[in-house]
């Protein structure tokens, strides 16, 4: 039988699959289908069990993430001062979003049970048998196999990705910082306060994130856009008829992505350190009187983050494009040498347009992740040098390593968490905006 909509059984059902709204797997019952209709109810019960003993515990508190603090009081009878319990607000605010949840899923099943009696309902008045729960089993791995293979990975997702996001969210309209630790000291709503304090509250929290939300920008287009026009003019270079040992040059970079970035921007590090071997190497050569700062001056440090991200990224670009200039068609070229188009031209009006038209989702995908590229920073420079004008940061931070400073060195909890919404909110409209103006996605089915 076709599923049935629920506004359906809530209006035309009978008195039986409406109780069903209230007591989950009733209508089943009553229609013999006793083993769907005690999964139901016992789901029904665990729920309402689980939501009295001990969600609503916390629920009760959510609108104040709680009032009682720690305080020292004097035990008259033991003549000896104890601490009364205090709320934990962190505690409070991750089991109200867990039981919140738990509330979702139950009206979840609830929904499902009504429309299940109503369908048993309609097989009764088509004088057909309701069908079985082995029936219904057979079904998850035959018709319904879609729901039995996305059920899992979904519970997965909602349980370990929407709900921890939903929990980080929510830190940014509460005062959680270093100030206000649990189970010490509480942290209540704020609102919108913090946001506040990056737009026009708080001046030097405003000058930090539009300086680094700048250089993450400027950081973003060149990281991006240098990989990848040097990356095809490699895979150019390469493909080029008369060039011998083409697969040699092609290994010879691929070694550059085959070392762990971590490992190579560590190692970086340590080269183009004040004291390190290029520093060391041009001394000796007699090129430089006094160290060159690759890493502790502002300027030169955002220029060398740039050229060495160039030795991981350009690879993966020449590696992308090497495949699709070889399908790119000889006629095209040969098209545009008779108009008398010379290699600049062929270049931008052939071999550019067929690229991007192929290469668009990966450079969206590589700007967006260059955004928050927290380990091209964090193993290179650490975000330094510092700055006193800086809120917490230093000159090469992005978003995402002040971000992690905030969190793990400061625990500023509430402001780290403003600074990873607005940094998804960047991220998602860019991407989203940027790929639906592209040929990509208005010609998914050419390449020009």
């Amino acid at each position: 039988m076709e599923s049935v909509r629920l506004r359906d059984a809530v209006i035309k059902g009978d008195w039986k699959t409406k109780l069903t709204i209230l007591i989950s797997g009733f209508g089943n019952l009553t229609r013999r289908q006793f083993l769907k209709g005690l999964m139901f109810l016992a789901i029904q019960v665990f729920f309402w069990v689980f939501l009295f003993r001990f969600g609503i515990h916390y629920l009760k508190d959510i609108t104040t993430l709680g009032t009682q603090t720690k305080a020292q009081v004097w035990d008259e009878v033991n003549q000896i001062y104890v601490y009364t319990t205090a709320d934990n607000s962190l505690v409070i605010l991750l089991y109200s979003i867990f039981t919140i949840a738990m509330a979702i899923l139950a009206t979840f099943f609830q929904l499902v049970a009504v429309k299940s009696a109503y369908t048993a309902e309609l097989a009764l008045k088509a004088g057909k048998r309701p069908g079985s729960f082995k029936q219904d089993l057979r079904d998850l791995f035959d018709k319904n196999m879609h729901t039995t293979m996305l059920g899992l990975p979904s519970i997965g997702v909602i349980a370990f990705t929407v709900l921890p996001i939903i929990f980080m969210m929510c830190l940014a309209f509460t005062n959680f910082d270093r100030n206000h630790q649990p189970p010490g000291n509480l942290f209540p709503w704020v609102g919108l306060q913090n946001f506040a304090d990056i737009f026009n509250g708080s001046a030097q929290k405003g000058y930090t994130f539009f300086r680094i939300l700048g250089w993450t920008m400027v950081w973003a287009v060149c990281a991006t856009f240098l990989n990848y026009i040097l990356g095809i003019l490699v895979a150019m270079m390469i493909n080029k008829k008369g060039i011998k040992l083409k697969s040699v040059w092609r290994t010879s970079l691929v070694i550059a992505i085959a070392v762990p970035g971590f490992v190579t921007l560590l190692f970086m590090r340590q080269m183009l350190g004040d004291m390190g071997t290029v520093n060391t190497l041009l001394k000796s050569l007699h090129l430089i009187s006094t160290p060159i700062h690759f890493l502790t001056d502002a300027t030169t440090a955002r220029i060398t983050v740039i050229v060495v991200n160039l030795w991981i990224g350009i690879p993966y670009t020449m590696l992308i494009t090497s495949g699709i200039l070889m399908n790119i068609p000889a006629d095209l070229y040969e098209a545009a040498r008779i108009d008398g188009a010379g290699v600049v031209r062929q270049f931008r009006s052939v071999t550019m347009p067929y690229i991007l038209a192929v290469t668009t989702p990966y450079l969206i995908t590589q700007f967006i992740g260059n955004i928050n590229n927290f380990n091209a920073i964090y193993f290179l420079t650490g975000g330094t040098p510092l700055s006193t004008a800086y809120y917490q940061a230093g000159k090469t931070d992005l978003l995402v390593t002040w971000l992690y400073k905030l969190t793990v060195t400061y625990q500023d909890y509430n402001l780290a968490s403003v600074i990873g919404i607005i940094a998804f909110a960047i991220c998602g409209i860019m991407a989203l905006v940027t790929f639906n103006i592209t040929a990509s996605a208005k010609r998914e089915e050419t390449f020009l």
